[in-house]
């Protein structure tokens, strides 16, 4: 649960809790700032992470952050079936995108090449089927130790050149693995494109997935190959995430405690335009590697994980809004506002996608 009362956009006065991954906070104000108290030894339930629209917590330094990776003994992991009865249940009554019957989810499945046989099911290799979610909000704020995120900044521990990329995949292999302990074992991939790689060469993010087929948290398929994907939506797969991708729990994003109200957090920080390839040299915040709202580091490209206006810009999955700065801060408000220099501006929290090579 999160509960917020702001007096101005900064957080002041902000009575703040959120239960899951581990995070309590409070906080205050100070020199126009937000400070905060974190307990990063309790966990409870992930999808206990409704919020208030409106909400605005911005992180007005550039440091005091834990990029460290998280201590194996830091939890229990989150069972779905438990925190969303509503999904499974929807998962198991699940058809085919051609309307047929799915095989029992239990059972061995051939993907194949493009796992268009079904869309619930369990991986060849003994692993249930998952391998693409949406970093949820209090998964980056346990990982980063901050209710603010990791902004720009997806290095986590990683240095040297190409240290922005490497540390975001290993942001996606740490939330998948709590999700589904062994998971991380299926080589995840950021959804971010980069200007350069550590070895001089420029990355898109559509090259570095893999070819599909891809699946949510409880079996769903998202898209059978990678030109299932190029489209506004994700093609071909189950209509009941096409409009909103879910969460590393297999909760649809846009509204991730199913007793609160939606919220705004539909940007999603790619780096990259409609075809999932680099955006411009400003669109990734240094390569990932800043959390410094400066203008020279640029404005991180965004797409939507739920459609939010009309047209490919406010629809596409990949591409359609440039947040106006790289400092880390939540807005659950959807309106950004002049001065705004941080990647949640406008309706979002830094989030990204991940995608697992192996289905």
């Amino acid at each position: 649960m999160f509960s917020a009362k702001p007096q101005n956009k900064f957080g002041c006065s902000v009575g703040l809790v959120l239960l899951g991954w581990g995070l309590l906070g409070s906080t205050g104000c100070k020199n126009s700032g937000v400070t905060s108290a974190l307990d990063a030894n309790t966990r409870s339930d992930a999808a206990a992470t409704g919020h208030d629209a409106g909400a605005v917590l911005v992180d007005s330094g550039n440091s005091g952050v834990d990029t460290s990776p998280p201590r194996p003994d830091s939890g229990p992991v989150t069972d779905v079936t438990a925190v969303r009865p509503d999904v499974v249940a929807a998962a198991d009554s699940a058809t085919s995108a051609d309307g047929t019957s799915r095989p029992d989810s239990n059972s061995s499945l051939d993907v194949g090449a493009t796992g268009r046989d079904a869309d619930v099911g369990v991986d060849v290799g003994g692993l249930p089927l998952f391998s693409f979610f949406v970093t949820s909000l209090v998964a980056l704020q346990q990982l980063s130790g901050s209710e603010h995120g990791f902004g720009g900044d997806l290095r986590f521990g990683q240095t040297g050149p190409g240290a922005g990329l490497r540390g975001a995949d290993a942001i996606c292999a740490a939330i998948a693995e709590r999700s589904m302990p062994g998971a991380a074992a299926k080589q995840w991939r950021a959804f971010l494109s980069v200007v350069d790689d550590g070895n001089g060469q420029t990355v898109h993010a559509i090259d570095r997935i893999g070819e599909g087929p891809w699946y949510d948290r409880v079996g769903r398929l998202l898209a059978p190959t990678r030109a299932d994907l190029l489209g506004v939506r994700p093609q071909n797969g189950h209509p009941a995430i096409q409009n909103d991708l879910p969460n590393e729990d297999g909760i649809p994003n846009h509204q991730p405690d199913p007793s609160e109200e939606p919220v705004d957090n539909h940007h999603m920080l790619t780096g990259s335009n409609e075809a999932g390839e680099l955006q411009s040299a400003y669109s990734t915040c240094l390569d990932w590697t800043t959390r410094d709202g400066d203008p020279a580091n640029g404005d991180p490209r965004c797409g939507f994980s739920w459609p939010r206006g009309a047209g490919s810009r406010g629809n596409d999955w990949k591409s359609g809004f440039s947040a106006p700065g790289c400092a880390a801060g939540v807005d659950l408000g959807g309106v950004p506002e002049p001065g705004d220099d941080f990647v949640g501006a406008g309706g979002g929290y830094g989030g990204f996608y991940c995608f697992a090579l192996l289905p």
